[in-house]
């Protein structure tokens, strides 16, 4: 069988043409985005629309729940569906949800998004208090039950907390290095050795504004990214988390960014920026692409082997380790 081709994060606007494109592309497995800052209800409501586009497409996509999903959707030529939180908000302040949510089908959570939350700081503060005492719990709870603790958004020192207080691995789902483009959702150099060093996962992100040059970034640059990457923090901890919005109206973008806490539209990256979605990088428009970001790899150096874990394996052997339970839960 040959090495399975990940995405570990996608916001799309979802359809069946996206589904077939996924198809088309060869996507065996993606972690999709259920809720930013949606109530539990809410949350709910999501799964309950993901339940019937499972029902309906049946030949296209499949639920994900272990990383022996990711075989099963290879073996009969779908894509598995690993369901994940961008925020905390679907829990409130229940540590008992954590479980619930996991039973939903949640295999992924933020601890928070830019902002701070009950668990954490997000990137967007001015101030990073780190981790809370609630946030250290439930860290505890996401590693008991086998639920991974994604850093992305998160404010610099409460991923450090995280990484330090995490009994398993964590990742960095969709963010790219500080180094290679400065924007406030890049994470810095020492950060990203820190969670390399404890077996987490780096997902590297398309979406433009977390690119050099933005929506001109070219293949090569990106490419070169990450075999910079790759020499300073192992090419078996790194993995692709698009970022990839398809089709989504720009107004979705307000949504994203301000939730309900706020009446003014947040710009996300720096104030430079217009409300809307950003073009993306003309070798990387849907799920049909990722064959660009395969030759490119080859193109830089890198073997085989190595692009195949890049691609995918490496995502599949983290989600097999991740999602299961610690022994005796």
């Amino acid at each position: 069988m040959r090495a399975p081709l990940i995405d570990c994060l996608q916001y799309a606007n979802w359809s069946p043409e996206i589904f077939r494109q996924m198809r088309a592309g060869g996507v065996d497995a993606v972690h999709v985005t259920v809720a930013y800052h949606e109530t539990f209800s809410e949350m709910v409501g999501n799964l309950v629309k993901w339940n019937r586009w499972f029902e309906l497409f049946p030949d296209l996509i499949v639920k994900g729940r272990t990383a022996r999903d990711i075989d099963l959707a290879q073996n009969t030529n779908r894509t598995a569906i690993f369901f994940g939180l961008q925020n905390p908000g679907p829990i409130r302040a229940d540590i008992g949800l954590v479980e619930i949510c996991h039973e939903l089908g949640i295999r992924f959570m933020q601890l928070t998004y830019n902002m701070q939350s009950l668990l954490g700081s997000g990137c967007f503060e001015e101030t990073d208090s780190g981790l809370t005492q609630f946030g250290r719990q439930v860290v505890g709870e996401m590693n008991r039950i086998g639920m991974v603790v994604d850093l992305s958004h998160a404010g610099i020192q409460t991923i450090r907390d995280i990484i330090d207080c995490s009994g398993r691995p964590v990742a960095l789902t969709h963010a790219n290095p500080e180094w290679w483009h400065p924007a406030r959702r890049n994470v810095s150099d020492d950060v990203l050795r820190a969670l390399a060093g404890r077996g987490g996962m780096i997902g590297f992100s398309l979406y433009p504004h977390h690119l050099k040059d933005g929506s001109d970034c070219r293949l090569e640059s990106f490419c070169d990214m990450v075999a910079e990457a790759a020499s300073r923090y192992g090419s078996d901890r790194l993995g692709i988390g698009s970022d990839l919005c398809q089709d989504q109206p720009d107004s979705v973008v307000e949504w994203m960014r301000t939730g309900r806490w706020s009446k003014q539209l947040q710009f996300g990256e720096g104030s430079r920026e217009r409300p809307g979605f950003p073009h993306m990088p003309s070798w990387f428009k849907d799920n049909r692409d990722f064959g660009h970001i395969r030759a490119g790899l080859l193109k830089t150096g890198f073997s085989t082997v190595e692009v195949d874990g890049i691609m995918g394996a490496n995502w599949a052997r983290f989600f097999a380790e991740g999602f299961e339970p610690e022994a005796g839960s």
